[in-house]
């Protein structure tokens, strides 16, 4: 599966050059003990992860508000998984690619392509209508999630 044409009306992207090799932002993504400490911007906190690196594999992950509620967004899964480059999951479908009935789905596609740098790092979260695009946008996809490569990249660094 190969998804590198962004449509703006659908699309939301984050994209920066970072100073840590992709095989260590490959552990932040795929190690559940690595990613409950960068995935969700502080102060909120990310309190359980649940993860099958493979294609039809789970993506789970229980988020916590400053104010102590949990928000359990339902099981995802792994569409693609490339090794040190490139992880697409999703919330549209479920472990084993059964459709779920979640009211935010959306695909996200995260490349990690070796840079001068360190990493030229891509997440790109594709919506299904302009509305879901709309929606997450307000919800702060900038904001939250460059907070969280921040974060991902401190974590990183220590690896």
């Amino acid at each position: 599966m190969t998804y590198d044409v962004i449509d703006p009306a659908l699309d939301l992207v984050l994209e920066r050059d970072i100073d840590v090799p992709p095989e260590l932002v490959w552990r932040c993504w795929t190690e559940p003990q690595h990613l409950m400490q960068w995935f969700t911007p502080k102060p909120y906190e990310t309190v359980d992860a649940e993860m099958d690196v493979r294609p039809g594999g789970i993506f789970r992950v229980v988020m916590r508000s400053p104010e102590g509620e949990d928000m359990d967004q339902g099981a995802g899964c792994y569409l693609e998984v490339v090794t040190n480059r490139r992880l697409v999951w999703t919330g549209a479908l479920g472990p084993g690619f059964r459709p779920t009935d979640g009211d935010f789905p959306f695909t996200a596609i995260i490349t990690m392509e070796p840079s001068a740098s360190g990493t030229r790092y891509r997440a790109v979260a594709v919506h299904g209508s302009p509305e879901l695009k709309a929606r997450h946008e307000e919800m702060g996809f900038h904001d939250g999630w460059g907070a969280a490569l921040d974060q991902l990249i401190e974590l990183a660094k220590t690896l």
